[in-house]
């Protein structure tokens, strides 16, 4: 399907539902491709959310704006999704969540439409620690990462492996997540940087916050895989 992105007419985007074979499972995703697209930013979910949260479609919006491709992703099968929501255990399994980014990215760099595109990861809360872990697995494939609102702490022993600039964004009245995000700064080894937003919550509710986010993602991506 081809649509026009707000605010640019001229630009053209094709939305296409994709599904990617995980181990024993397939997973469904969004894949939106701006005409002339100049990276791939592969979006990484949070707690008790899927590829139709409302905050990573406004972020992905302005990232085709700026010709920037987009996928989002469900980490969980729909089975999956159904126990999630008397057990709430998947979300925080940070490896499970990795090892299927790492299958989405490898199913990037294999489509014909993407394969020569650079990567880049948009993760949040527990999805930023699985953003993390994965790109540590996958270097040579990940340019650049952005986490909103995210839990990179949970990536543990990866934090050291990553190689990709890494940008860590929290709002500033989400005191303790601003804590987890130096500590996890602390230890990583790669460019990077951490903002933290003013008046801003855990979900960026606020307004302009997530337009914010979204400003400061899209600089970085810029930045990093164009």
């Amino acid at each position: 399907m081809a649509g026009s992105a707000a605010g640019s007419p001229e630009l053209t985007i094709e939305e296409r539902l994709v599904r990617i074979t995980a181990g024993s499972l397939t997973i469904e995703g969004n894949l939106n491709l701006p005409a002339g697209a100049r990276a791939v930013v592969l979006f990484s979910h949070g707690s008790g959310s899927s590829r139709h949260s409302s905050r990573n479609r406004h972020v992905a919006r302005v990232l085709n704006e700026a010709t920037l491709a987009t996928l989002l992703i469900d980490l969980l099968s729909a089975e999956e999704e159904e126990i999630e929501r008397y057990t709430a255990h998947l979300r925080f399994d940070i490896g499970l969540l990795a090892e299927r980014l790492v299958h989405a990215t490898d199913w990037l760099a294999q489509e014909p439409d993407t394969k020569h595109l650079r990567i880049g990861y948009f993760g949040a809360s527990t999805g930023a620690a699985a953003a993390l872990v994965a790109a540590a697995e996958r270097p040579r494939k990940v340019g650049a990462i952005v986490s909103r609102g995210g839990r990179p702490d949970l990536a543990g022993a990866a934090l050291v492996r990553v190689d990709a600039p890494t940008l860590l964004i929290v709002g500033g009245n989400d005191l303790q997540v601003i804590e987890l995000n130096r500590a996890a700064l602390a230890r990583l080894r790669c460019e990077k940087k951490l903002v933290i937003i003013p008046g801003a919550t855990h979900l960026f509710e606020e307004p302009g916050a997530l337009d914010e986010v979204a400003r400061l993602a899209r600089e970085w991506f810029q930045r990093h895989l164009i």
